[in-house]
């Protein structure tokens, strides 16, 4: 029921029975009739060909869910070979934005690639919603993230604490008038600007101005939309988009204010003509933590590299 699944997993991934094809270097009537023959078998119908992209039946969705539940087992079992050969190698995968694959994942893994060469180790850059369905179906062993993942589906390892800032551009008159709640990018990469005796800034001075913001399904969209209703306001929202590396950026050219996290801050390259303010600790503090998949079988790399996080 099972022997043919790397042909219907791929279709699934790609949603198309083209693509599918191609990948795996077969043609296109080849890889339908081994789906047929596959449908045939279980007597109901995988895909829905009726839509575009190609969709999953009810069945489909189950068949799916199968399929990862197989391929998470043998991967474990893989896993477990490995370390009881006692090899010191094998791989790793790790997911995380744009902002975790650029400035938190690579200082770690050139720590493990030190002490074990031969380790290989896969970034893999998406959104959130997109690598939590890879670490459950097996593919990757971590993800990074700065939001709340489920806890009956997830194990949680803290890395480090960050903060919500923002980011003004210079040009704006208001700053003149906000002297004194200025914090300047040494204060942020300090973290001096956390102490208490920092002025936290009035963010209501901002309703008039408008917003550069990331998409709704983002922790940085629903805390910065929370913190605005608290000050009084909506933000008038000029872009949301996918990356808060891209919105400080557009920030940066003078377009917008934007919330960016001193993580960001402290690991990019300086910007000009950039003001910034200290925001509400309680509503701007969260917590960066690498995540797996609970229960699964945690391997030699998988340890050693919790050892570089704690």
């Amino acid at each position: 029921m099972f022997s043919g699944r790397k042909y219907v997993y791929e279709v699934y991934k790609e949603k198309s029975f083209t693509r599918a094809a191609s990948n795996l270097y077969i043609s296109q009537p080849s890889l339908s009739s081994t789906i047929k023959r596959i449908e045939a078998k279980i007597g109901m119908p995988i895909f829905d060909r009726s839509t575009t992209p190609v969709g999953l039946t009810e069945c489909g969705i189950k068949y799916i869910q199968a399929i990862e539940s197989i391929m998470s087992i043998e991967q474990d079992f893989h896993n477990y070979l490995d370390d009881a050969r006692n090899l010191q190698t094998g791989t790793l995968a790790i997911g995380g934005s744009n902002l975790f694959a650029s400035y938190v994942i690579p200082p770690l893994i050139s720590s493990l690639h030190h002490y074990y060469p031969g380790i290989n180790v896969n970034i893999i850059e998406d959104n959130t919603s997109n690598l939590e369905s890879q670490l459950l179906s097996g593919s990757l062993d971590f993800i990074v993230d700065n939001t709340t993942l489920c806890e009956t589906q997830f194990d949680s390892f803290l890395y480090k604490e960050e903060h919500l800032m923002i980011a003004v551009p210079e040009k704006y008159k208001i700053n003149k008038y906000l002297k004194e709640y200025q914090v300047t990018l040494d204060q942020i990469r300090t973290s001096a600007c956390q102490n208490p005796e920092v002025l936290v800034v009035p963010l209501a001075k901002f309703k008039d101005y408008p917003f550069i913001m990331l998409k709704p399904n983002n922790d940085t969209m629903r805390r910065g939309t929370q913190l605005c209703k608290a000050n009084g306001f909506k933000p008038d929202i000029l872009f949301e988009l996918d990356q808060q590396s891209t919105a400080y950026h557009i920030a940066c050219s003078g377009m917008g204010i934007c919330f960016v996290s001193d993580t960001l801050l402290c690991k990019s390259p300086a910007l000009k003509d950039m003001v910034y303010y200290k925001l509400d600790e309680e509503k701007s503090k969260r917590n960066i933590c690498f995540f797996c998949k609970k229960n699964r079988y945690i391997t030699f790399a998988m340890s050693e590299f919790l050892k570089l996080i704690s």
